[in-house]
């Protein structure tokens, strides 16, 4: 076996990884690494456009925000490591480590559900009930909302990365994937892991179809509600709004379905790595320029802030 692993201790697991020494992977893999930066500086620039205007310091920004301050924190999660692992040619990381970076992609992608699922609702608010808006998306629900999307997350982190953390890991300790995920884990177990799996999927389930079934509502009544709007132009700028936020979580909900919905026997690591690849890195990248684009109170800022350093210089 390579020195590599002959080197690392008995506790380490493995990550096989995604790329090889082809071409092609090469160049993949050089394409995540321009994109990676790219995600980071979309969304800590996003984040400061939100902050240093105070017409954006409304519910919608906050929740954007929040989103913005998620994503890359998802991204630096695993692709570092990653990046490291392909460079160095050692892949093993410890078992600590698996478990810390195991349990923050489960709490960042699950509070990241369910804020999406809360941004739907604000959205419903705004264009069914505009005159309340004020009163039922204060600042003070606004708070309650953006706490409970992560200590939802946090719970369902630490309840995942316990289970799979205390199982034995006494056979193989090669992980078919670029980082610690919990299902390739869970074929490495050397016990009966049925009851543990079923934790796990109810888990899931929950945080992808409890944000899911806001949506779906959510947007029952917002569609409703723009049937009875007479004015085109009205009904077009409530479809815009709504239109960033169904793109972001069309590209959420689709990946997390394939990787956590789909039946057992369809189980493809190779696929799993795909998407994953696409959810951790194309789509933060994704979110702020989904998010901007449309928006004219946030390129209306961006603009500002070019305005002002081209004078500054």
């Amino acid at each position: 076996m390579a020195t590599w692993y002959n080197q690392s201790s008995t506790e380490d697991f493995v990550l096989l990884g995604i790329f090889t020494q082809s071409p092609g992977d090469l160049v993949m893999f050089s394409v995540i690494m321009v994109v990676f930066p790219v995600a980071l500086c979309g969304n800590v620039l996003f984040i400061f456009l939100i902050y240093i205007d105070l017409r954006l310091h409304t519910a919608m920004y906050v929740f954007l925000s929040q989103l913005s301050l998620m994503d890359p924190m998802l991204v630096c999660t695993n692709v570092p490591m990653m990046a490291v692992n392909f460079l160095s040619g050692k892949k093993f990381i410890s078992f600590v480590c698996c478990g810390l970076q195991f349990g923050l992609f489960v709490i960042l992608v699950g509070s990241e559900g369910l804020l999406f699922g809360f941004m739907s609702y604000d959205h419903y608010v705004a264009i069914s009930h505009p005159l309340h808006y004020p009163i039922l998306m204060s600042q003070r629900v606004c708070l309650q909302v953006v706490g409970s999307s992560w200590a939802f997350g946090i719970l369902d982190g630490l309840v995942q990365m316990v289970v799979v953390m205390t199982l034995p890991y006494c056979g193989s300790r090669e992980v078919e994937h670029f980082f610690c995920e919990e299902l390739s884990l869970l074929k490495l177990a050397c016990a009966d892991t049925s009851i543990f799996e079923k934790v796990i999927y109810d888990c899931c389930d929950f945080m992808l179809l409890f944000p899911f079934s806001i949506i779906v509502a959510s947007y029952a009544h917002i569609l409703r509600t723009v049937l009875h709007i007479n004015s085109a132009q009205a009904r077009k700028k409530a479809l815009a709004t709504c239109s960033s936020h169904l793109t972001a979580v069309s590209l959420l909900y689709g990946a997390a379905m394939f990787i956590y919905l789909r039946p057992k026997w369809y189980w493809v690591p190779s696929h799993d790595k795909v998407v994953s690849v696409f959810h951790m890195v194309l789509t933060p990248m994704l979110n702020p320029l989904i998010y901007s684009l449309r928006n004219r109170e946030v390129m209306g800022e961006l603009r500002k802030v070019l305005d002002h350093c081209s004078v500054g210089s």
